[in-house]
């Protein structure tokens, strides 16, 4: 998620320019192949400074949102993506992530000709499991030009997500009914499906998320999904049920140069509360005045089916209503240390989020981690399950 969102906000969201280097050189030959070796050395913040926008539709002023419409792409602007995440977990307990993006990054404002092979899009997929009981944490990605037989994103009644062999698709006029096909070999795979049974939240004011003087986003969850299906981890296929979170998030601005990168949390509680919370890390070290998060609390709803700030039910936070403070380090082995437990404070409410897995690092075209959560009390008690991502950390390359 631009500046997420990852998602999220703070989405490892132009995480996507990496496909403008695997594939600009073939982009405008039909022979080309339709995928491309990851690129590695480029640092996350790096790209989403990017400062070339030049053509490109900007998110400044709220707007409104059309649904199903805005589940489909938003080619005008720059850095788009589609960020599931879910808390999962088999017949005898035990406890499965998954990480589900699809990324789309415009090469050009425009279409540079006519014919699909000139869309000027670019699509990029990662998909992740952690097998919190065997300590795994698989992923894959995929990369792959706009084309209707390569990859793209549609939406009306039905939504359609497709890079290369993985899916994402289904109804979409009403609540999401959508099933989720995606695999690599017999190494890593999911077969789900995914129901929405909650409200679409409007991130920020009315669905636009500031992350900075002149830097924002049109920005949009779905926290209440029901999730099951199988998962395939090492060859080895397992029932699971559990819930998920679905992060849209599209813009053309992004970070600022005065900051590193971000931490970022999708946090489902047992009591039905969901909280979204980020923290946008500067060089300077002092407090970001863009700092942000949102508090739904199902109580409160009046059965909208979009709501956001003003609405019953939808507690906006700034900088002065919470904070964040890492409490514990995990540091991998090529020395990047990552702060996988954290104190987040919410007025006078006091949460722990712990790492499920240390290692959730996620080590493809550009490293970041992401990853299972749980949600912890003053006390020890579980209080529910999330995900976290946090980039820009020194030495991820």
């Amino acid at each position: 998620m631009d500046a997420k969102p990852l998602g999220g906000l703070l989405k490892a969201s132009a995480l996507l320019i990496v496909v403008i280097f695997g594939l600009a050189i073939s982009f405008y030959e039909p022979e080309a192949p339709r995928t491309a070796a990851a690129v590695t050395g480029l640092r996350l913040n790096n790209l989403l400074g990017e400062p070339d926008h030049a053509g490109f539709v900007r998110a400044e002023v709220p707007r409104d949102f059309v649904f199903p419409l805005d589940h489909g792409p938003h080619n005008q602007y720059r850095s788009e993506w589609w960020y599931l995440t879910a808390a999962l977990e088999d017949d005898e307990g035990r406890e499965y992530g998954l990480h589900f993006t699809q990324f789309r990054q415009a090469l050009v404002p425009a279409p540079t000709g006519e014919g699909p092979w000139h869309s000027g899009q670019a699509y990029l997929g990662h998909l992740a499991v952690t097998d919190v009981a065997s300590r795994a944490h698989l992923e894959a990605e995929r990369f792959a030009r706009g084309h209707p037989e390569l990859a793209g994103v549609t939406s009306a009644t039905r939504f359609e997500a497709v890079i290369d062999d993985w899916t994402l698709q289904g109804n979409a006029l009403g609540p999401l009914n959508l099933t989720l096909s995606a695999s690599e070999s017999a190494r890593v795979g999911v077969d789900l499906e995914i129901q929405q049974t909650g409200p679409i939240v409007l991130q920020g004011n009315r669905g636009l998320s500031e992350k900075g003087p002149g830097s924002a986003s049109y920005y949009y969850s779905i926290p209440g999904l029901q999730i099951r299906g199988t998962l395939t981890v090492r060859g080895q296929e397992v029932a699971v049920t559990g819930l998920g979170w679905l992060d849209r998030e599209w813009s053309t601005s992004v970070l600022d140069q005065s900051l590193s990168g971000w931490d970022w949390f999708s946090l489902q509680l047992d009591d039905q509360r969901s909280i979204m919370v980020f923290r946008l890390r500067r060089h300077d070290g002092r407090r970001d005045d863009y700092d942000h998060g949102l508090l739904v609390d199902p109580d409160r709803l009046n059965g909208q089916p979009v709501i956001g700030r003003g609405d019953p039910g939808v507690d906006i936070l700034g900088p002065e209503d919470f904070s964040l403070t890492p409490r514990r380090y995990y540091q991998d082995a090529l020395g990047v240390r990552w702060p996988v437990e954290w104190s987040l404070m919410i007025d006078e409410e006091e949460f722990l989020i712990r790492a499920l897995l240390d290692d959730q690092t996620v080590e493809l075209s550009i490293r970041y981690w992401e990853g299972l959560v749980e949600i912890l009390g003053p006390e020890g008690n579980r209080l529910g399950r999330g995900y976290m991502e946090l980039t820009g950390y020194e030495g991820a390359q």
